[in-house]
């Protein structure tokens, strides 16, 4: 029985090996290629000659964007919206879902209501832009934060956190006379550092990553993100190569899809490392229970 049971373990070890395999290879491939058509020259990328390493190397289309000193400005502002907005959004996700999980709370119901209601319904674009515009947020940094302010996910996902909770330790430092943000701040919160890097991730990858609500609510170009810069760029560089530009142009054109992708992507690449143990706690966290 023991020599079947450790017999069918190694069956299943090599099993999990070749399929998490299987899914590297699959999820690292496109990286590799869009890395690898970044540095290549466009008559190889055209050709479809370029798969995981670069053909006729080339750095003229990284240079073509970074020489300009708005992609400079837009990526300064895409660090500040992303640090401002996480920032925001963590402190009132945070404040919201301690309040949700409080099964005493009266109207508890009533505003979990309010926060899934909006899920699955919104105003739409136009009346969004009406009140953005209306309010005098337009062209702010505030059009691009305070709409985006809460993630329903993630707000839920931080409610069920602190309802898991142990209630017996909020219940102790009361009786020991801790107010409630007392508790919330030297209790809950160390407790939560799984979740809570968790989150941070999830929305600094969404604001850095957002590109609609700058190109809705920005009119001016030193005010947007690298995101809008960099599909400016696309739209530019593809018309250009549309109507015959010179051979500099063509190769931008060629690979500024890879190039914009890698650059959008560094910052996170670089951040994730510090987070991942947090990132992997947390998401453990949410599936053990007992």
């Amino acid at each position: 029985m023991t020599m079947d049971r450790t017999r069918g373990y190694r069956v299943f070890q090599g099993v999990n090996a070749v399929i998490l395999t299987g899914v590297v290879i699959v999820t690292l491939y496109p990286f590799l290629n869009v890395v690898a058509r970044s540095l290549s020259d466009e008559n190889f990328i055209r050709s479809g000659q370029v798969n995981l390493i670069p053909r006729g190397f080339t750095l003229t289309t990284y240079e073509y964007v970074i020489s300009d000193p708005t992609f400079w400005t837009n990526y300064r502002n895409t660090v500040v919206y992303t640090v401002v907005a996480t920032l925001i959004a963590m402190f009132m996700t945070t404040c919201y879902a301690y309040v949700l999980s409080k099964r005493h709370l009266k109207g508890r119901t009533f505003l979990i209501g309010i926060a899934v209601f909006t899920m699955f319904f919104s105003g739409g674009i136009i009346p969004n832009y009406v009140l953005i515009t209306s309010l005098g947020l337009k062209d702010s940094l505030w059009a691009i934060v305070l709409p985006n302010a809460i993630s329903v996910f993630n707000l839920l996902i931080m409610k069920a956190f602190f309802e898991g909770l142990p209630v017996e330790l909020e219940e102790a430092a009361a009786i020991d006379g801790m107010s409630t943000y007392g508790i919330l701040l030297r209790i809950v919160l160390p407790l939560s550092k799984a979740v809570i890097a968790t989150m941070v991730l999830f929305y600094a990858v969404a604001f850095w990553n957002s590109w609609f609500s700058a190109f809705l609510y920005m009119s001016q170009s030193d005010l947007f993100p690298v995101t809008v810069f960099l599909r400016n760029l696309i739209a530019g560089a593809t018309g250009a190569s549309s109507v015959g530009a010179d051979a500099m142009n063509m190769t931008v054109a060629a690979n500024i899809k890879a190039v914009t992708m890698v650059l959008t992507i560094l910052p996170i690449l670089g951040i994730y490392p510090f987070v991942q143990r947090y990132f992997v706690t947390g998401v453990t966290l949410g599936a053990v229970k007992g």
